[in-house]
């Protein structure tokens, strides 16, 4: 009886001991874990910031690119003023040069 009463014993508290460990464990672990966790959320915020910043850096670097032909036709219009103001000096000083380019040619 002594080894049947000894046998349920350790039967009926097997299970308490094995939760008394996994408690025991869980509170040794957790507070890593939630530091993990934090630490995790505050590079997933950071990394979430970055990647706006060069989605936005690359979507102005496009339009830069896709607004060069308004910047070739800036070049035409400067060049051709210039070139009626150097037609309009000389013309002041009394020399003839050639004829400025027509409008149409930018």
């Amino acid at each position: 009886t002594d080894k049947f009463t000894e046998s349920v014993y350790v039967l009926a508290n097997e299970p308490s001991v094995a939760l008394y460990r996994l408690q025991e464990h869980v509170r040794r672990s957790l507070p890593e874990l939630a530091q993990h966790k934090a630490d995790m959320q505050r590079w997933e915020e950071q990394s979430q910031g970055a990647i706006y910043t060069v989605e936005y850096a690359c979507s102005a670097v496009k339009n830069l690119v896709d607004s060069s032909v308004y910047f070739r036709s800036v070049e035409g219009l400067l060049k051709q003023a210039i070139s009626i103001r150097d037609h309009m000096n000389a013309s002041a000083q009394g020399h003839s040069p050639e004829e400025p380019p027509s409008p149409s040619s930018a």
